[in-house]
């Protein structure tokens, strides 16, 4: 971030401040990430799903900036959550990242250290699984909450919720804070309070336009877990069900998050702190036959919600490309905090104060050694090298990815330029994933033999 883009950061956020009332050589401003887990980008009704019941997210949408175009980068494993938190709390790129238990991580190049090394409390309240342990381990306090179990589940928002409310009660107050709330919802099991499962009929759950009963290839990924949770193939009724028992968790998420704001609020902190909300990874609810984040369509694995509200912060949205790794140079911006050498992630701070439109041109998203794709602000590429296949789709004209232009042979030179634009990418973030291989699979595929395990819906029990 340019000295002059600090500059006027500084000076729209202490003119934000003087109108909330506050002082402007008031504190540093406060800074709250709500972290969800497997949430996808138009996962709230402020983000276009109309049915969804989110009145107290919806508020940062509308009094914040809305980017509809950001992702992870990227995931070596199912588990897409684990290198996208990585990346997130040490601001590199997927392949360049810790892998999954390194003891050899730098702790004061973390999130949290830097952070606190400029002044912040730093606090964590999260899943037990699938994150980045150094990460989190890094913060001042770390509280990691144990929900494998389906009861545990069902109360974990309101759990996270009482852990940073209790937080925000008993604090000295003589710092900043920095809050990462990293509940596990709305990942499976859906399980939410009977009050928020009450609100959604699966009758009601309009199915993806993209729906469809079957992938029509293997895209290299087709039986990793996810994909189980749902019968070969697809029927309209399971995917209604999986829909409704998602909105609930959603519901039941903002609730909580709902009573956060009015602990802020209460507190006089709420004038003074930027608010973030965004997902660790997207998920396909029955987008092109499938059920996970195992993918790369835009309804799918790497596309995230990211919302930014607070003083200093313009209103609208953005359609910048961006990554959820440019959030580590962003929060260093917002807290004046030195970023660590290595830190590829671009601060969109510029973006957040109306200054700037985009940090890059280009955005690149792989999976393992079996999907790879890249997409400017109009055109996206999808390439399969496994079984030789590749999508080229129009997202200004077909957002939901329902027609693959490269089986058009009108479209050869735009293929091969997108291809060009993705080796170029692949290159500049050490990936050498040949897009091309000598074995390739027969791009054919059809169900197993094996029947599907449906995701049951546990009995919820009514409240005491």
């Amino acid at each position: 971030m340019s000295m002059r883009i600090k500059i006027l950061f500084t000076l729209a956020l202490a003119c934000s401040l003087a109108t909330s009332g506050l002082a402007a050589d008031a504190r540093k401003v406060n800074i709250l990430h709500i972290h969800a887990d497997d949430h996808r980008a138009d996962g709230l009704h402020a983000l276009g799903t109309e049915l969804l019941q989110t009145p107290n997210l919806d508020t940062l949408v509308q009094r914040g900036m809305t980017f509809t175009h950001c992702y992870t980068m990227g995931s070596t494993m199912g588990a897409v959550c684990l290198p996208s938190r990585t990346m997130m709390l040490t601001g590199k790129s997927w392949l360049r990242i810790p892998g999954r238990g390194a003891t050899n991580v730098n702790a004061a190049t973390t999130l949290p250290k830097v952070l606190s090394a400029a002044g912040y409390e730093t606090f964590h309240v999260g899943k037990s699984g699938n994150e980045f342990a150094a990460g989190i381990q890094a913060f001042d306090t770390n509280i990691v909450m144990d929900d494998r179990g389906v009861d545990q589940r069902r109360g974990s928002s309101e759990r996270h919720a009482d852990a940073a409310i209790q937080f925000l009660t008993e604090r000295k107050k003589d710092k900043p804070f920095y809050i990462y709330l990293a509940p596990p919802v709305p990942h499976d099991p859906r399980v939410a309070a009977p009050e928020f499962h009450k609100l959604y009929a699966a009758k009601d759950a309009p199915l993806p336009l993209a729906f469809l009963p079957l992938h029509p290839f293997d895209n290299g990924e087709m039986t990793v877990r996810d994909e189980g949770l749902a019968p070969w193939p697809r029927k309209p009724e399971d995917t209604k069900q999986q829909l409704a028992d998602y909105y609930a968790c959603v519901t039941g998420l903002d609730h909580h998050v709902g009573r956060i704001f009015d602990q802020l609020k209460a507190a006089g902190e709420w004038g003074n702190t930027i608010v973030i909300f965004t997902g660790d990874n997207g998920l396909s609810l029955g987008e092109h036959g499938l059920f996970g984040k195992q993918n790369l369509y835009e309804f799918g694995g790497m596309h995230v919600p990211c919302v930014i509200a607070g003083p200093g912060i313009s209103k609208g949205k953005s359609e910048a490309l961006i990554y959820l790794m440019d959030l580590f140079p962003t929060f260093c911006d917002l807290g004046s905090a030195k970023i660590p050498e290595g830190v590829e992630g671009k601060s969109i701070a510029p973006i957040l104060t109306g200054k700037e439109t985009k940090v890059r041109d280009l955005l690149y998203t792989g999976y393992r050694d079996c999907q790879r794709a890249v997409r400017d602000d109009r055109w996206k590429l999808i390439r399969y090298p496994l079984v030789s296949m590749t999508q080229l789709f129009d997202l200004k004209k077909d957002p939901h990815e329902l027609i693959n232009l490269a089986e058009k042979p009108e479209n050869a030179m735009k293929v091969a330029e997108m291809t060009a634009l993705l080796k170029k990418e692949m290159n500049r973030y050490a990936d050498q994933t040949p897009l091309i291989v000598n074995n390739r699979k027969p791009a054919a595929w059809t169900p197993p033999t094996r029947t599907a395990t449906p995701a049951k819906r546990p009995k919820i029990k009514p409240e005491p």
